[in-house]
């Protein structure tokens, strides 16, 4: 078996396994998401993203669809039950909103199930899981040096188009889920593709960083599981990245992803204030941030600091030099 096809079978397996045991469940939908589904789906979807860019692009970009279905509904799911159960915790929200969140939750399971039967991922047949891997037997799977070759163009070509994303509009954000969450997304690829390659992509230890990295540097960072690449393995050939500047990047999603949620959590209550009351939008989002509590930023606060961290990092240009290039050999 070739080394990219070895690479989806790792997480094709993973996710044939939990779907087996969802399948005896009364609700399989609501199983799979307690017991982390998304995590292979994710991978899969990052090895499809990846892999439509190096050969193969129809091929694989019908399957990144696939897995980016499964993987954007649970992510749904995620979302209306963390606000559930956050604001079930907390006595200050009114529970026609929490009530609100539980239900557009039980709805977002109940979508999963159906498409979960229809699209054939359960029964005993494996029909979609079979489709998948039949088209993955049938591609042009290349060498590991002409694989590496082609990922770090592949990279530099992926840092390229974040990096004209964010100048497009001069740092300036006016929506944070088209605009903050859509560039953490584009970010976070970056460091999820090293755990779906499978230990060929390395980080590559510099020098003493300079100041300006030190500040992303923190232990949290540097010690994160995430950060940490998986082994090496039987592999030959080598994607690095530099040390520090992956880092670097984490914290940036890090920091993204706490503006993301204080956001999102202005939205989410707004939606269900809209949706349990005539409020409109203008006096729902008012009545939000009340809701939420003193502390509660803004959105416009939390795209104003947004921009500040993004034109303090892209300055930097901490990204162009996330790329080290290829190795026949990791020391």
């Amino acid at each position: 078996m070739k080394n990219g096809q070895a690479r989806f079978e790792y997480f094709l397996s993973q996710l044939q396994l939990l779907l087996d045991k969802a399948e005896k469940q009364r609700n399989p939908a609501l199983w799979l998401y307690r017991n982390n589904a998304r995590t292979p789906i994710f991978m899969l979807e990052g090895l499809a993203k990846l892999y439509a860019g190096i050969h193969n692009k129809k091929k694989f970009l019908k399957l990144k669809e696939q897995f980016k279905i499964l993987e954007d509904m649970l992510g749904g799911v995620d979302y209306y039950d963390a606000f559930a159960k956050e604001f079930s915790a907390n006595k200050k929200i009114p529970k026609t909103i929490t009530a609100y969140l539980q239900a557009q939750t039980r709805e977002k399971i109940q979508s999963l199930n159906e498409a979960l039967k229809e699209c054939g991922w359960l029964g005993s047949e494996n029909k979609r899981m079979n489709k998948i891997r039949k088209k993955l037997k049938k591609a042009d799977w290349k060498s590991p040096q002409e694989e590496i070759k082609d990922m770090v163009g592949f990279y530099n070509e992926a840092i390229s188009g974040i990096i004209a994303f964010t100048e497009k509009t001069g740092y300036r954000f006016s929506n944070v889920e088209s605009d903050v969450h859509e560039l953490r997304r584009k970010l976070r690829w970056l460091s999820i593709y090293p755990q779906a390659l499978r230990g060929c992509v390395q980080l590559g230890k510099t020098p003493k960083p300079p100041k300006y990295l030190q500040k992303y540097l923190t232990p949290e960072i540097i010690n994160s599981p995430y950060n940490k690449m998986p082994d090496a393995g039987d592999n030959e050939q080598f994607l690095l990245l530099d040390q520090n500047n992956f880092y670097a990047l984490s914290w940036m999603i890090a920091g993204l992803g706490k503006l993301k949620d204080s956001g999102l959590r202005v939205v989410a209550i707004k939606e269900a204030l809209m949706q349990t009351s005539k409020a409109d939008e203008t006096v729902a989002l008012k009545k939000a941030y009340t809701t939420a509590g003193k502390g509660q930023p803004s959105l416009q606060q939390i795209l104003d600091n947004a921009e500040t961290l993004c034109k303090t990092y892209f300055k930097e240009q901490s990204l162009q030099k996330l790329v080290l290039g290829s190795a026949a050999t990791v020391s």
